[in-house]
């Protein structure tokens, strides 16, 4: 899987990657030769006492060593500059895809776990990508060339290359056998950590209204202890490693000395040449510790691929169309024919054949228990998720042909939670309309009830609003929603429970005024509030995903007990009447 995930997202920079290549064999070569160059000193200079020899030798020297210099900075230079681009494209890749998925997709993944694969997981392949390039390609030049070199100064001395190298992989072999499934269970456990902290900054003020401090501390301390011990597992493993490595180094170089020196006293072997061949030899060595520092990292990376391509193999069950409908008739009829939705898995549907016509200039109401469906049904208009069964039609024409933009134009949706992002007034409000002026801004607000508190703010709609609005109140963020939508103008406007943090005179205002603005456009508002939908023109019941009654307030009332019981159960039958 991380060979796949890299070839395709480093084909584009075959350029930069050759020459990256290049640049790494022409300085190994380079650190190459220079052993050889010194054993010729030590040979036919010092022991000879030629002062000529040795400057113009040592002059060549310094003139590769600065040849090596550069070609190792330019190598460095491309592997960073291409490993950074490889990251930006894969977390721009992972983002493209997040983007397209539907609230079913998300719901799989998890929000905690999909930050995690876009920024950790493309982090350790990143990092992985750009040892590879500074030091991966140099290992197997240096390792090989090195024992070539070795041989050509003393084959029976090289007799120690073949005992030292399959050691050191076998070693390292069995290390990184047991790293894999390390690291995986780390990454899973990075995700839970990233999960129960987001939890409780999110949940700050449950679990301080609740008193459930020690509680919370307890479920943190465990997810950071149970990471804490797998990253114990793998250090304890990682640190198995050099000591490993050094051992075999020190051993070899003891055994080429002792047997060095007898060469040489019989006359087999000059003094540079063992020089030169324990040079050669820590080169060997360093070449298969640089790849064993890469092998330390690939189970990880591996491992991060995995989860990255995961996402990037999911597809979304929220399609685009192929030809899409460019053009509505811009009346904004909604309809529902036998819509069903059903989560993959799930025993039951959590909607059933619904049918439903919401018109322009009217407004529709859904009401429920909850766990109705009343918010499923609304997520199926704007393709939140698309229908299982049945159709869902804007102004005829199924919404599965309609293209995105056209829709989202059309159809402007008010969540039950509704988010703000970081920024001000004006950038929350020009969200849906970027075009906006700050006269259709201040109009949005003041039909939302809105007006009153942002006029109080420092900056007005310059005002600065936090991540996810937790700066305002609950009813203000959802005043503000309520303006965003507007702004927008669409033909459709679906609220759902959008009122809920209101208090009744507000909630009355707000109604007020959005009728008079929302007069020729469809509206559905899905509500708990039995006072917020009463006088709505259509009335449609849920229960337990089937539509069981469709009228206005007195006519159900007075033929659906399912309605009744809801009615009943907020207000007293006078009021009711």
């Amino acid at each position: 899987m991380l060979i796949r995930l890299l070839r395709t997202h480093l084909t584009p920079y075959k350029k930069p990657i050759g020459l990256l290549v290049l640049l790494q064999f022409l300085q190994t070569c380079a650190t190459l030769f220079l052993p050889t160059l010194n054993a010729d000193i030590i040979d036919n200079g010092v022991v000879k006492g030629d002062t000529g020899y040795i400057l113009s030798f040592g002059a060549l020297m310094i003139g590769i060593s600065l040849a090596q210099v550069v070609c190792n900075i330019g190598a460095v230079y491309y592997g960073a500059r291409t490993a950074a681009a490889v990251g930006r494209d894969i977390r721009a890749a992972v983002f493209d895809r997040v983007q397209s998925f539907s609230a079913r997709e998300v719901g799989h993944f998890g929000a905690p776990s999909l930050i995690t694969r876009t920024t950790n997981d493309v982090q350790q392949v990143q990092m992985l990508t750009l040892m590879t390039f500074t030091l991966l390609v140099s290992a197997p030049i240096m390792c090989v060339g090195g024992i070539v070199l070795a041989l050509g100064l003393d084959v029976p001395l090289s007799g120690v290359l073949l005992a030292v190298v399959p050691v050191l992989g076998i070693a390292v072999s069995l290390i990184v056998r047991r790293l894999r499934p390390l690291f995986r269970t780390m990454q899973v456990r990075l995700d839970t950590v990233n999960r129960v902290l987001r939890e409780q900054i999110t949940g700050n003020r449950v679990i301080r209204a609740f008193v459930r401090d020690a509680y919370e501390e307890e479920r943190f301390r465990k997810a950071n202890t149970d990471l804490t011990e797998v990253s114990l597992g793998t250090g304890r493993m990682l640190a198995l490693m050099f000591p490993i490595v050094m051992t075999v180094v020190n051993v070899s170089s003891v055994a080429v000395v002792w047997f060095g020196a007898h060469r040489i006293d019989s006359g087999g072997m000059e003094i540079g040449a063992l020089t030169a061949f324990l040079a050669y030899l820590m080169q060997i060595v360093m070449s298969v510790m640089m790849a064993t520092f890469m092998f330390m990292m690939v189970p990880r990376a591996e491992v991060c691929a995995e989860r990255i391509q995961e996402v990037l193999d999911t597809s979304s069950s929220v399609v685009p169309p192929k030809a899409p409908v460019l053009e509505l008739r811009r009346h904004g009829q909604l309809e529902l024919r036998g819509a069903g939705f059903r989560y993959p898995g799930a025993e039951e549907p959590v909607l059933k054949a619904v049918d439903l016509v919401a018109l322009p200039g009217e407004t529709t109401a859904v009401i429920g228990s909850t766990g109705s469906g009343k918010s499923t049904l609304l997520g199926l208009v704007p393709r939140l998720f698309d229908a299982t069964d049945g159709q869902v039609l804007v102004d005829g024409v199924d919404v599965r042909t309609v293209e995105p933009r056209l829709l989202a134009r059309t159809v402007g949706l008010v969540p039950q939670k509704p988010y703000l992002f970081a920024g001000t007034v004006a950038t929350n409000l020009r969200y849906g309309n970027p075009d906006a002026t700050d006269e259709e801004l201040w109009h949005a607000l003041e039909v939302a009830q809105a007006k009153g508190f942002v006029e109080g703010l420092e900056n007005g709609l310059d005002a600065a609003i936090a991540q996810g609005g937790t700066n305002v109140s609950g009813g203000q963020r959802q005043r503000l929603a309520i303006a965003r939508t507007l702004v927008q103008r669409p033909e459709i406007y679906l609220f759902d429970d959008s009122f809920s943090a209101l208090d009744y005179a507000t909630d009355a205002a707000l109604r007020t005024a959005l009728a008079r603005e929302t007069a020729e456009a469809t509206v559905v508002i899905v509500a708990q509030r039995v006072s917020t939908i009463r006088d709505a023109d259509r009335i449609v019941v849920l229960d337990e995903g089937r539509v069981v009654g469709t009228g206005r307030h007195h006519e159900l009332m007075a033929d659906n007990e399912t309605y009744r019981e809801i009615v009943l159960s907020q207000l007293t039958e006078a009021e009711a009447a």
